[in-house]
């Protein structure tokens, strides 16, 4: 998979993509991934990328012009256009599977008060937000779009089977974990998890993703 990622705040990846399993997924060429400086598609000596809204407002948004030119240079038939706007549709696992199929994205990350609406109506093709809360710019969303993204790839994780049945997988949250010692500070691990019955381990930790998911997450909705 090959992401593009369109910000005016590139240093802010330098890090967060360079560890743990993107690192690894970027050494093994699972993930391609390349980080765009909206500025690099301006032609004025100010590399201006916003101006103020018509109409008045507070703010500033940012201008169609560099936002076009960088999408018709970076795209090709089957890259996929993303925004990141708190107007987006609200970004979960679902969502992160359905990304993950797809061969080439571009992530292109918010920032001021957001995009000129033409922005969105010729070029995007969906629009995610992590959640409904206000943030600096889009570069954080695109991180954790990233991430979850590239934990699905397979051989990402080296255990495909992990991420099968970690939070969200089937609507519904984890059950509860636990490791040696099988006593601690009086506390103790459930008897069935040191049972070795197998078909017992299952049901209990289904019946246990069901409760809490009841208890901490009625919005969820449980699939198989």
């Amino acid at each position: 998979m090959k992401i593009d990622v369109l910000t005016l705040f590139p240093a802010m990846f330098a890090g967060p993509l360079d560890e743990s399993i993107i690192k690894r997924a970027r050494a093994e060429g699972l993930l391609e991934l390349v980080i765009h400086n909206l500025r690099d598609y301006t032609h004025d000596r100010h590399r201006t990328v916003d101006d103020k809204p018509f109409g008045g407002g507070p703010g500033m948004l940012l201008k169609p012009e560099p936002i076009f030119e960088a999408v018709e240079h970076l795209v090709r038939a089957d890259t996929r256009v993303i925004l990141l706007t708190p107007a987006g549709r609200t970004f979960n696992q679902a969502i992160s599977r359905e990304l993950a199929r797809q061969e080439r994205l571009l992530l292109i990350c918010g920032s001021y008060e957001g995009f000129d609406e033409r922005v969105r109506e010729a070029l995007a093709d969906d629009e995610l937000s992590i959640g409904d809360y206000v943030l600096t710019n889009g570069a954080l969303p695109a991180m954790v779009v990233i991430d979850a993204i590239t934990r699905l790839l397979p051989g990402a994780l080296g255990d495909d089977q992990s991420s099968h049945d970690e939070s969200f997988s089937h609507g519904l949250l984890e059950y509860p974990q636990y490791t040696r010692p099988a006593e601690f500070r009086g506390m103790k691990v459930p008897e069935v998890l040191l049972s070795g019955n197998h078909s017992e381990i299952e049901n209990w930790r289904r019946e246990q993703a069901r409760n809490r998911t009841k208890e901490r997450r009625p919005d969820l909705k449980e699939m198989e």
